[in-house]
């Protein structure tokens, strides 16, 4: 284990962990979002956001895919001793982080099924920046969203045949430094 996997971790645990579900809760119920976390000290391979995210979600019990981009001795160190995830194939993950070209093929993880649609992936994805205009903007539009959302995607086309495959399909938490953006796969996306 690396020295420096032991630091970076929350150091209130029970409050911070709470205020960050708080948030990640209110990012997936209201797509398109952007929130702020706080807490983690992750290594440098990854952000704030995406720390606070992993810090949050997973659990020794939760399979963790981590593409290539972000893949570095310092990090799994890191996650092993805060969160004591198993690291896995693509196609056991239950949560994957890395950037946008780590999961392409969207087809390598699981989408659920027709008798437990849960059963799919959540994709950590980190990104330069997340914004609402620019390159990419998308109109979003569907459960939790009042009139509509806009957020600028990675990939729009791609992200559109995985709504398609709703209930099926699989969710995106979206990092950039300390923000956190959510796109289940039940939100509508429209290139603007």
């Amino acid at each position: 284990m690396q020295p420096d996997a032991l630091k970076g971790g929350f150091l209130d645990l029970p409050i911070q962990s709470a205020t960050a579900f708080r948030s990640l809760l209110q990012a997936m119920a209201q797509p398109g979002t952007i929130h702020q976390l706080a807490g983690a000290a992750p290594p440098p391979s990854i952000s704030v956001a995406a720390g606070v995210v992993l810090l949050t979600l997973c659990d020794p019990e939760t399979p963790l895919f981590v593409g290539v981009s972000v893949d570095t001795p310092d990090l799994r160190s890191w996650i092993s001793f805060h969160t004591g995830a198993p690291f896995s194939a693509a196609g056991e993950a239950v949560i994957a982080i890395g950037s946008w070209q780590d999961f392409t093929p969207l087809s390598a993880f699981p989408v659920g099924s027709a008798e437990f649609p849960d059963r799919s992936t959540t994709l950590i994805t980190e990104l330069v920046s997340l914004a609402r205009e620019g390159s990419n903007a998308c109109r979003l539009t569907g459960p939790g969203i009042q009139n509509f959302s806009t957020l600028c995607l990675p990939d729009p086309a791609l992200m559109q045949v995985n709504t398609a495959h709703f209930p099926l399909g699989l969710d995106f938490i979206l990092t950039s430094s300390s923000a956190v953006a959510a796109l289940p796969r039940s939100t509508r996306i429209e290139v603007i």
